[in-house]
């Protein structure tokens, strides 16, 4: 299905329901990937980050020119890159979106990189990359630090991925919807509307969408502006990726790994609540009381996310693998895979999207996060339900998280390029007491130099928006 859905430059997410390119997609698949083909995989993300803007931000959307413009809304003539944003460095030549999506990617060129290193270094990818990357981590952590505390806001919910989660609620009730009739979802086309956000959803999701555009994209006018956990994490890794890139590179990592550490402390600082025993989003324009900068009491599998990070303090993330085996999660017990929101809330829905499905690509970031923090059994475990699920499922966009039962799209593309990484089994890789070892997040602190070094390492033998 990888093959079916490349298009020769990257990989569409799914043939009918997203034909272009997405951001946060490619990163994952790129992770996939570099296992059977190094090469597609650095073309996979060199084809994404050359539709960077010159402000630095990476779109979320990449168009295909090729495809017709009512396959897919909003389309290239709702967002007009290239004159909307203009001020902001869009390109010229392609047609993308004028939002953002999580920022995996330094994280995924460093990891493409490993696989082969004399076919990087042949193509100078990581010294292309690298510049690129450093733009866009710049961009994320100067034009959006919205709220003053060093994290970087979304300023909409497409941007933080997980689109119609019920932590955006409260935000978006003060949106006012753009009218029905001025949008046709082309996603039902596609999807069960039991499975896809609300027409009130998207109402509000345009409605954001087009104040933005007409203010040229320019950051920090507008009426959403949120803090997110899973968003800054991957940040934050991906901060520490790019320092194993300049080290590689001849550089001195040592800043980028401190400041990586900065942000983790600024993440707990603003984010973590000891008494819930998980991380919340911070909505920076109101707390509905006329204050700002209140959490958003709300439980994702977004606040569990913060376990990729290896300098996350060690009882803290003890909490999280607590509050991920408890109720409101399930995992390891009532679950097959970890739901996108709290079991117990009253706005969870089996199969809606992400208030309340599974999806692969956070529960293969948690079973990392488990791995590097010693969790190896727990990690066993949903590795062995992600594999199984997967393949029940038909490669499915997400699933029910009870009972693994199909929703979205079929043969989705991170789901099996994520898949593929599970299974992954290097050659000359030693047998350990678990039969299913593989790639974990392993953080080694060099005493000598005093920094931190955060790579994806080979463990043992093994047996997918707005």
């Amino acid at each position: 299905m990888l093959n079916g859905n490349w298009t020769g430059t990257s990989t569409v997410p799914s043939r009918g329901l997203y034909p272009h390119q997405w951001s946060w997609d490619s990163a994952f698949i790129a992770i996939g990937l570099r296992h059977l083909s190094p090469l597609r995989a650095q073309t996979e993300l060199e084809t994404l980050l050359g539709a960077q803007w010159a402000d630095g931000r990476v779109p979320h959307i990449v168009f295909n020119p090729s495809v017709p413009l009512d396959a897919y809304f909003p389309s290239p003539d709702f967002w007009r890159s290239s004159t909307a944003g203009r001020a902001a460095g869009a390109p010229r030549t392609v047609q993308t979106s004028g939002i953002v999506q999580p920022p995996v990617h330094a994280l995924a060129v460093w990891l493409v990189h490993r696989a082969d290193p004399g076919l990087s270094r042949a193509r100078s990818f990581l010294s292309r990359m690298y510049p690129r990357l450093a733009a866009w981590h710049r961009y994320l952590l100067h034009r959006r630090d919205l709220g003053g505390g060093g994290l970087a806001c979304v300023v909409h919910p497409w941007e933080q991925g997980m689109d119609n989660s019920p932590c955006w609620d409260a935000p978006l009730s003060r949106v006012t919807p753009a009218p029905a009739r001025s949008f046709r979802r082309a996603d039902l086309d596609h999807g069960s509307p039991e499975d896809r956000p609300t027409d009130l959803d998207y109402g509000r999701y345009v409605r954001l969408a087009t104040d933005y555009r007409d203010r040229g994209y320019a950051d920090g006018g507008g009426e959403f502006a949120v803090e997110d956990p899973a968003f800054n994490a991957l940040l934050i890794a991906s901060e520490h990726a790019l320092a194993c890139i300049a080290q590689e590179l001849g550089a001195a990592g040592t800043a980028r790994h401190a400041r990586a550490e900065r942000l983790t402390a600024a993440l707990v600082e603003r984010l973590w609540d000891p008494a819930e025993g998980m991380f919340f989003c911070r909505d920076e324009r109101s707390d509905g009381n006329g204050g700002r900068g209140a959490l958003i009491p709300e439980r994702s599998v977004a606040g569990l996310l913060p376990l990729i990070l290896p300098a996350l303090p060690r009882d803290i993330a003890a909490t999280l693998v607590r509050t991920a085996g408890g109720p409101h999660f399930g995992l390891g017990g009532a679950t097959r895979l970890a739901p996108s929101y709290d079991l117990t809330g009253e706005a969870f829905d089996p199969h809606r999207y992400w208030r309340g499905p599974a999806w692969f690509n956070t529960n293969w970031l948690l079973e990392r996060g488990l791995r590097l923090h010693g969790e190896h059994g727990r990690a066993d475990g949903l590795r062995a339900a992600l594999l199984d699920t997967a393949g029940e499922s038909g490669f499915a966009e997400y699933v029910d998280p009870y009972t693994g039962e199909a929703c979205g799209a079929l043969g989705f593309s991170w789901t099996a390029a994520l898949t593929l990484d599970l299974l992954h089994e290097p050659s000359g890789a030693a047998p350990v007491v678990s039969p299913a070892g593989h790639d974990a997040l392993i953080d080694t602190a060099h005493s000598t130099a005093g920094q931190r070094v955060f790579a994806f390492e080979t463990g043992a033998k093994g047996g997918d928006r707005g």
